[in-house]
C-alpha cells in the first residue's frame, strides 16, 4: 500500500502523489511568537516532523516551509501593553521555541520566513486579487471580496451563517471601516499610530494575517504544492481564506493536493491555549522528562486526534522510550557496525516492520506503528537468538530514528532525571 493522507478539502483519505518531478513541498503554518509556545504547539509541529520524516523515508526530496508571523494584531497587542519592539518580543520568544523543539528532535525547515521580510511578495500578490476583480479598497484598508469567489467555504464545508461567527471569534472585525460584506477579510489594514507600516497602492499600512501565508509559500514553493499543514483551528478562516485568494489570485487549481491538520491537544477538560491559560509548556516538561519522552507521547497519539494531557501516561511514554533505547543500544553492543538489510530480515522483524510501514501509509496512523516498534524491541532484549537480538534492536532504531524521529541514544531517561530532580 502506498502512503494515504487526509485532505480536509475532498474529505476522506487519498493517495499522496506529488505534483511534479521535482522536490515534494510541504508548508506548516507557523507560531504567532507573541508568548511562550506549549505542548499543543509541540504536538502540532512534531506531528508534521513525522510525515516530513516519513517522505524522506519514502524516498522524496522534501522542501519544509514554516512561517513566522511576526506581523500581526496579537503581536503588535503584546508589543504595546509590554511596550517592547514587537521584533524583539517575537525574536525572544522564537529563540524559546526554537531550543525547545531542537529537544524533541525536530528536523528544522529548510526556510523560515517571516512576514515582515515579505512584504513586497504580500503587495504583489494583493494587486493580482485587484486584477482579477476579487479585491476592492476603502478608508485605506484592502478586502478580499468573498462575493466575487464562488468556491469560499469549500474547504471548511461551512455555510455563510456557520462561518460569521467562527471568523468574528478568530479575529475578525465585521464592523470595518469600508467593509461591504462583514465576511470579507482585510488583505491589507491600515496601521495604527504605533503601529509598524509600509507603503501601499492603498496607503500606508501592514499585511492582513491570511494573506502573509499565501505570500510566504508560494515564494519558496510556487503556485502549487503537494501538502499545506498546521492546527485545526487554522481551518476557519486562515485556511479557508488561503485557499480561496491563492487560487484567485493564480487561477490554478488546486492550490495544493493535501490540507492536513492536527488535532487539539487538551488538558483539564479544554483545549490548550493561552486565552485560557491551561498551558503544558516543554520547557517545564523537559526539566523531568527526556525530549525522546514527551516525543514518545506525542507520536503515540494519531495527528488528527483531540488529545487529552495526562502526566501518567508521559511517564508510561518515558518507560516505553527508555525500552526502546536500550533495544537500540542493546543490537550496538551485538554487532557494533549493524544495520538493517532488508533483503535478509528474519521473518518475525519483517513481520514488525511491514504492519509498521502498513500503519504509516494509512495516514501516518502511528498509534498502531508504535506497537510493532515496541514488539521488535521486546525481541531485542529477551530473544534467546543473539542474531535475531541484534537484527531487532537494529530495526529499532530504524523506524524509530528514521520515521519517528526519536534519538533512541545513551543518555538518561525520563524515570533516572526524576530521581536526579529529586535528589
Amino acid at each position: 500500500m502506498s502512503l494515504r493522507l487526509h485532505d480536509v478539502r475532498r474529505g476522506a483519505l487519498h493517495p499522496f502523489r506529488p505534483v511534479g518531478d521535482g522536490a515534494v513541498g510541504l508548508y506548516v503554518c507557523g507560531v504567532t511568537p507573541y508568548d511562550t509556545g506549549h505542548l499543543g504547539h509541540a504536538f502540532t509541529y512534531v506531528s508534521f516532523d513525522v510525515l516530513h520524516r516519513y517522505l524522506e523515508y519514502l524516498g522524496h526530496d522534501v522542501v519544509y516551509v514554516q512561517n513566522l508571523t511576526d506581523v500581526d494584531d496579537d503581536m503588535l497587542r503584546r508589543a504595546r501593553e509590554t511596550g517592547e519592539d514587537y521584533l524583539a518580543l517575537g525574536n525572544r520568544n522564537v529563540t524559546t521555541f526554537l531550543t525547545e523543539m531542537s529537544a524533541l528532535n525536530w528536523l528544522a525547515p529548510d526556510h523560515y520566513p517571516r512576514a515582515s521580510e515579505h512584504v513586497p511578495q504580500v503587495l504583489d500578490l494583493i494587486a493580482r486579487l485587484f486584477e482579477r476583480g476579487l479585491a476592492y479598497a476603502a478608508e485605506g484598508n484592502a478586502f478580499f471580496d468573498v462575493s466575487a469567489y464562488s468556491a469560499y467555504g469549500d474547504l471548511s464545508h461551512m455555510t455563510r451563517e456557520e462561518m460569521l461567527p467562527i471568523a468574528n471569534e478568530r479575529g475578525n472585525n465585521p464592523d470595518m471601516p469600508g467593509k461591504r460584506d462583514p465576511l470579507d477579510f482585510v488583505l491589507w489594514q491600515r496601521s495604527l499610530p504605533d503601529e509598524p507600516a509600509w507603503e501601499s497602492p492603498w496607503g500606508p499600512g501592514r499585511p492582513g494575517w491570511h494573506i502573509e501565508c499565501s505570500a510566504m509559500s508560494m515564494a519558496y514553493l510556487g503556485s502549487q504544492f503537494e501538502v499545506h499543514a498546521g492546527g485545526g483551528d487554522l481551518i476557519f478562516p486562515h485556511h479557508e481564506s488561503e485557499l480561496a485568494q491563492s487560487e484567485g489570485a493564480t487561477g490554478q487549481h488546486p492550490f495544493v493536493g493535501h490540507w492536513t491538520h492536527a488535532g487539539m491537544l487538551r488538558y483539564e477538560g479544554e483545549k490548550m491555549s493561552k486565552s485560557l491559560g491551561n498551558l503544558v509548556l516543554v520547557r517545564d516538561l523537559l526539566r523531568a522528562f527526556s525530549g525522546d519522552a514527551i516525543r514518545h507521547f506525542l507520536v503515540s497519539h494519531h495527528y488528527r486526534s483531540e488529545v487529552e494531557y495526562a502526566e501518567a501516561d508521559l511517564a508510561r511514554s518515558a518507560e516505553e522510550a527508555s525500552m526502546l533505547r536500550d533495544a537500540s543500544l542493546r543490537a550496538e553492543q551485538l554487532e557494533p557496525v549493524g544495520s538493517v538489510d532488508t533483503a535478509s530480515l528474519h521473518p518475525v522483524v519483517a513481520g514488525h516492520r511491514d504492519r509498521f510501514l502498513a500503519a504509516m501509509d494509512d495516514d501516518l496512523d502511528t498509534p498502531r506503528a508504535m506497537p510493532e516498534l515496541a514488539a521488535l524491541a521486546l525481541v531485542a532484549l529477551t530473544d534467546a537468538d543473539v542474531r535475531l537480538q541484534a537484527q531487532a534492536g537494529w530495526m529499532v532504531r530504524e523506524l524509530g530514528t528514521r520515521i519517528l524521529g526519536l534519538r533512541l541514544a545513551a543518555g538518561p531517561s525520563g524515570r533516572e532525571l526524576r530521581r536526579a530532580d529529586a535528589a
